[in-house]
C-alpha cells in the first residue's frame, strides 16, 4: 500500500479489523510503542520510518487517538496546546503564535482557560486535534477522531479537515465508522477485513464493491440505492437527491401511515421508571449545566438524548443514577427520591454505562469482569453470562484480556459488564462509539428488545441514524435545556441539522420517511420490476 502526498484516505471496516493498528503503523508508534511481532518495512519520504529522529517524524506526522484521554497530558488548555512545541523546543514567541492561532482555526477562544478535566468528551477531541496541528505536520493521522462530536461539530470538523487537504496540502489518513459523514471527502476508500486490505479505490468503486459482497460499509444513500439495482451508486445526498427526484417524477407516493404519531402508551398511569422533577445543577467552578429539567422514562421506552456538545447530555445522565445531587430539583427511580435518601443506592435496579469504556475495565478477562459484577451484588451466574457473551457478539473473546481489545469491543465488555444484573433502567453514554454499523445494528436490536421486555433505556448519542432506526422518544438538549421532545419523527423529521442521511434525501420528495427501511418500503413498491432488499440481508 502507499499514499501519495496530498491524497485523502479513508480506511473503513469492521470494528476489530486492524484499522487502529494500521494508524499506529503509518504514524511510527507500530512497532517502537507496542509489543507483538512485526514484519515488513514503512517508508516515509523514501526513508525507512524507523531510522527517523522521532523529533522529525513529530514534526511530520501527527497522529489523533481515538480516545482523546490517552493523549491529554496537562492541566490546562493552552498548556496541551503549547506541551509538543515545547518539547521541539521552539522560541516562545513561535509558540505563542501557533497557540494563537490554532485556538482561534478550531474555535477554543472560549475554553483556552479551562481546565482539561472540565471538558466534554467532544471538547476533549478538538482539543487533541488543536495540539497536534500546533506542531505543523505534514501527514494527519485521524483514527475516528468525531466519535464523540454532536453531528452539527462533525461536520465542521471534517470541512476542517477537507480544507486543510485541499488548500494547506496535508495529506490526511481518516479511519471512520460513520461513513455517511466523510465517504464522499476522500480521494481514495481502503477497506480491511481481518486484518488484510480488501478493497482499496475510488469512494463510487468502493461502494459499489462493499454493495456487490453484501457489507454494510458504505453510507445509507448509496446502500439505498444499491438495494434498488443501480449500477452508479451516489456517495452524497445531493447526487441521491437527483436521481431519486428522476425517478419518482410523475409517480404518486403514498403517504403511507402517519409514522410521526406518538404511539400509545402501555404504561400510561403507572409511576415512572425514572423522573425528573425541576432539575437544576451547578458545578463548583460556577457553570450552569442543568436548567430546570423535565423529564419521564417509563417502563419499556426507549429515550435518545441528543445535542450539542457541552449541552449537559452525561450531565444529566450522572444525576439520574446519583453519580451527583442536584442543586435543586429531585430525581426519582420508581417514586424514591435519591436526594433525600443519600445513604440508598439503585444497586441491581439501574446500570451505567459512562463515555469512556476504560473505567470499567480492571480484570484478567472479559468473563472475569461479568463475573467481578455479579460477585459484588451476590449473584450466581444462571447462564446470563454465556447469553450476554453471545449476543453482544464477544464470546471468542472470553479468555482474552479487555484491554487487549479494539475500542469497539472494549465498549461491548463495559456494557455487557452492567447488564449482568438483569437492570430495570439503562442509562448509556455514547454507547455507540466505535461501533461499526453491524455491531451497532446488533446493539439497538438488543437494547430495543431489553426496552420491549419491559425495561427502561435511556441512551445519550451523537449517532442520528442509530437514534432514527432504534429510539421510540427522542430528546434535544441545548445549552443545559430540554429544547424538543416528542417521538423520532416529530423529533429529528422537523430538524435540518439532526437528521439522518435518508431523512436529508428524502426532504421534500417524499417527506415522513428517515430510515433506511423506511425508504425502501415507500419507495421500493413504486419501481416496478426492481427487487428491493431489507437491511438484515447485510453482513
Amino acid at each position: 500500500m502507499s499514499i501519495k502526498e496530498g491524497e485523502f484516505v479513508l480506511v473503513a471496516g469492521a470494528s476489530g479489523s486492524g484499522k487502529s493498528s494500521l494508524a499506529r503503523v503509518l504514524s511510527g508508534l507500530i512497532p517502537d510503542f507496542y509489543g507483538g511481532r512485526f514484519g515488513g518495512k514503512v517508508y516515509f519520504q523514501e526513508k525507512e520510518m524507523r531510522a527517523i529522529d522521532r523529533r522529525k517524524l513529530a514534526r511530520q506526522v501527527g497522529m489523533v487517538f481515538q480516545d482523546p484521554e490517552k493523549q491529554l497530558v496537562m492541566n490546562g488548555v493552552e498548556a496541551e496546546i503549547a506541551f509538543g512545541l515545547e518539547n521541539l523546543g521552539l522560541p516562545q514567541k513561535e509558540m505563542f503564535r501557533r497557540v494563537a492561532e490554532v485556538i482561534s482555526f478550531l474555535g477554543l477562544t472560549e475554553l483556552r482557560q479551562e481546565f482539561t478535566a472540565n471538558l466534554s468528551g467532544g471538547q476533549k477531541q478538538k482539543l487533541v486535534l488543536a495540539a497536534v496541528l500546533a506542531m505543523q505536520p505534514r501527514v494527519l493521522v485521524l483514527d475516528e477522531p468525531t466519535s464523540q462530536l454532536d453531528p452539527v461539530a462533525a461536520e465542521d470538523f471534517f470541512n476542517l479537515v477537507k480544507r486543510l487537504n485541499e488548500e494547506m496540502g496535508f495529506t490526511i489518513i481518516l479511519i471512520e465508522q460513520r461513513l455517511e459523514r466523510c465517504f464522499h471527502l476522500a480521494d481514495r476508500v481502503v477497506i480491511m477485513e481481518g486484518g488484510r486490505v480488501v478493497q482499496d479505490g475510488a469512494p463510487d468503486q468502493a461502494a459499489r464493491w462493499a454493495a456487490g459482497s453484501g457489507l454494510s460499509l458504505i453510507p445509507p444513500v448509496a446502500r439505498f440505492f444499491s438495494v434498488l439495482g443501480f449500477a452508479s451508486l451516489p456517495v452524497t445526498v445531493k447526487e441521491g437527491r437527483r436521481q431519486l427526484g428522476q425517478l419518482l417524477s410523475g409517480r404518486p407516493l403514498s403517504g403511507g401511515p402517519d409514522l410521526r404519531k406518538a404511539p400509545a402508551s402501555s404504561s400510561a398511569g403507572q409511576t415512572p421508571l425514572l423522573e425528573v422533577k425541576n432539575l437544576w445543577f451547578t458545578y463548583p467552578n460556577g457553570r450552569e449545566a442543568l436548567q430546570d429539567i423535565n423529564l419521564k422514562v417509563s417502563a419499556g421506552e426507549f429515550v435518545a438524548i441528543l445535542g450539542e456538545n457541552g449541552s449537559g447530555k452525561s450531565t444529566l445522565l450522572k444525576n439520574m443514577v446519583g453519580l451527583l445531587q442536584p442543586g435543586r430539583g429531585r430525581v426519582l427511580i420508581k417514586g424514591s427520591d435519591m436526594s433525600k435518601n443519600r445513604g440508598w443506592h439503585p444497586g441491581r435496579l439501574v446500570a451505567y454505562l459512562s463515555q469512556n469504556p476504560n473505567d470499567y475495565l480492571f480484570q484478567d478477562t472479559v468473563e472475569d469482569e461479568l463475573l467481578f459484577t455479579m460477585k459484588n451484588f451476590g449473584m450466581e451466574d444462571d447462564g446470563i453470562v454465556d447469553g450476554l457473551l453471545k449476543e453482544l457478539q464477544i464470546g471468542r473473546h472470553r479468555r482474552v484480556n479487555p484491554r487487549d481489545l479494539s475500542s469497539g469491543e472494549r465498549q461491548r465488555v463495559a456494557l455487557a459488564s452492567v447488564l449482568v444484573t438483569r437492570p430495570e433502567l439503562l442509562v448509556l453514554d455514547e454507547p455507540t462509539r466505535g461501533l461499526d454499523y453491524r455491531l451497532k445494528a446488533g446493539l439497538g436490536s438488543f437494547l430495543a428488545g431489553r426496552a420491549a421486555a419491559g425495561a427502561g433505556v435511556v441512551l445519550v448519542t451523537h449517532d442520528v441514524e442509530f437514534a432514527a432506526e432504534y429510539a421510540s422518544r427522542v430528546v434535544m438538549m441545548f445549552a443545559g435545556r430540554i429544547v424538543s421532545e416528542g417521538t423520532r419523527h416529530e423529533t429529528l423529521g422537523q430538524s435540518v441539522f439532526y437528521s439522518t442521511q435518508i431523512g436529508k434525501l428524502c426532504r421534500g420528495l417524499c417527506d415522513g420517511i428517515l430510515t433506511f427501511d423506511e425508504a425502501v418500503e415507500r419507495i421500493g413498491p413504486l419501481l416496478s420490476g426492481i427487487t428491493v432488499a431489507r437491511a438484515g440481508t447485510l453482513k
